[in-house]
């Protein structure tokens, strides 16, 4: 059996998992307040609970690395990814959040769509996370990652076109773009901790 003389602390691996997780959580979270007939202010509070734990999982993440000698892989990239994942959290929360206080009762019906690039890219996303012990089929993850961002640009570029047909009044139209920006938004974020992802594993090959 070979000693490490060195040991080096995997706990990073679960607390990425967690924070993961978490993005699915809220992914779904997302699908419920764009649903017809839902309490979209109790929804709302459980996504501020959603990014607020977060938020603890990332600190909790910086703690570790500030605390630890011998990292699994690059500290900054350790930051980057942690930074990243945050980043997901924070625009679907703030979309939530738009929606409540601006009283927004109806959508677009593109807006499902949107909604349902964030849940598989979350999905994916966790599903990736534990894989990052073995750096093994990760490939798969951050391609279909970059697939469902150009799908939710096409998406996005659809949904602008239907807010200025001159179907919605004006106020309808900023309140409106406002959470599909934050939306788009997200969609951005899942791509930087997919390519965060692919920059570590290039790394580690």
């Amino acid at each position: 059996m070979r000693l490490r003389l060195t040991p080096r602390e995997d706990s990073f691996y679960d607390m990425f998992a967690d924070s993961a997780n978490n993005l699915v959580t809220g992914a779904r979270l997302l699908v419920e307040l764009i649903s017809d007939g839902t309490d979209r202010e109790a929804i709302a509070e459980k996504m501020r609970a959603c990014e607020h734990a977060g938020d603890e999982a990332t600190h909790a993440i910086m703690r570790r690395l500030n605390e630890t000698f011998i990292t699994p892989f690059d500290r900054e990239d350790i930051y980057r990814l942690a930074s990243s994942i945050d980043d997901v959290m924070d625009e679907m929360e703030e979309a939530a959040d738009l929606v409540v206080l601006y009283q927004i009762e109806e959508f677009p019906k593109g807006i499902v769509h949107m909604v349902e690039v964030l849940e598989r890219a979350a999905e994916l996303t966790a599903e990736a996370m534990p894989r990052l012990r073995s750096m093994k089929e990760l490939n798969e993850y951050w391609i279909e990652i970059n697939r469902l961002e150009n799908q939710g640009d096409q998406v996005y570029r659809k949904l602008l076109a239907q807010l200025f047909s001159g179907e919605y009044d004006a106020l309808t139209v900023m309140k409106l773009q406002q959470v599909i920006d934050r939306l788009e938004d997200a969609a951005d974020a899942f791509e930087h901790v997919a390519n965060t992802v692919e920059t570590i594993a290039v790394k580690e090959s």
